[in-house]
């Protein structure tokens, strides 16, 4: 797995940009999509296609998500619910299902390996916030509800596609210092991002379709 080596090294090092990695690492490609625009999916899907020269896909990282400023009851407005449940809802079902046959196409071609990352994985990036059994915070009712549906999905993905050898599970990144964790989340980006990898690449059948946390613990439903 060079590319998870090489992606580690890039979002370790500060102030390197995603296209500067690129172009230091030709096996980098860049592909932009407004993932809310559903007609793109099969464009993207042709390139990544082409890139990976008929081997298909190993690993689908739905990673995109959106959340609200105000994550009170009063604060919750309907319009902005629907946006964000379609961001971190729709979107990663729908982009996953465009992907399948790529995905089934590398699992296919390395039936001699165990489920895993070498072989065919899908990865939704979730949150502990969307964990039934942990809320005892209340409020994120957008935010929250997104993920638990995100959940759901994961699960009823890894019955379906157990058959076909197709690694499913959701991962929880931690409070990380980004734009949307911001600077109170005690975590940083890179220390995360190594144990996040380090983590998904041990993952294995007994993983399929559960929910982890970035440093391998499993959390509830």
């Amino acid at each position: 797995m060079d590319f998870l080596r090489i992606l580690l090294e890039g979002l370790q090092a500060i102030g390197v940009e995603l296209k500067e990695l690129a172009a230091q690492h030709p096996i980098i490609h860049i592909i932009e999509i407004d993932l809310l625009n559903f007609n793109e999916y099969d464009r993207v899907v042709k390139e990544v296609e082409e890139i990976t020269q008929g081997q298909g896909l190993n690993v689908l990282f739905n990673n995109a998500a959106i959340s609200s400023k105000d994550q009170s009851l009063a604060g919750t407005k309907s319009d902005e619910m629907l946006h964000l449940l379609n961001v971190n809802v729709v979107v990663p079902l729908m982009f996953t299902k465009a992907c399948l046959p790529l995905l089934e196409k590398a699992s296919k071609l390395n039936e001699n390996l165990g489920m895993g990352l070498e072989r065919a994985a899908i990865i939704n990036m979730s949150s502990l916030l969307g964990s039934i059994a942990s809320n005892n915070w209340g409020g994120y009712y957008s935010y929250g509800t997104s993920k638990s549906a995100l959940n759901s999905i994961t699960k009823s993905l890894s019955i379906d596609l157990k058959s076909q050898n197709i690694l499913v599970t959701s991962v929880h990144p931690g409070w990380v210092r980004t734009d949307m964790g911001g600077e109170m989340a005690p975590l940083e980006v890179g220390s995360t991002t190594a144990q996040i990898i380090d983590t998904i690449m041990k993952f294995n059948e007994s993983h399929h379709g559960g929910f982890y946390q970035y440093d391998g613990q499993n959390l509830p439903w």
